[in-house]
């Protein structure tokens, strides 16, 4: 798996714990729908810690809560 693949399965498992949706996710973090898509549907390939702190923000949490999660583990990730 990739760390763009965790980062969407988590935003998915985020959505659904907080019944939340993906338009308010946007309001929240200030990510543009366009690029929220690109993100979602794995069109974009380097998602970055800035985008992933701003993620962070439009759920309510911190970094080190948004990355506390079995998904990151590192022996889930194909690093080359």
């Amino acid at each position: 798996m990739t760390v763009n693949d965790a980062v969407v399965k988590r935003i998915a498992t985020l959505l659904k714990e907080k019944n939340m949706s993906q338009y308010r996710l946007e309001q929240e973090s200030g990510i543009q729908h366009g690029s929220m898509q690109c993100i979602m549907n794995g069109r974009n390939k380097t998602v970055t810690l800035s985008t992933i702190i701003m993620l962070a923000k439009g759920f309510g949490m911190s970094l080190t809560e948004f990355l506390d999660d079995k998904i990151f583990a590192i022996e889930n990730f194909d690093i080359e």
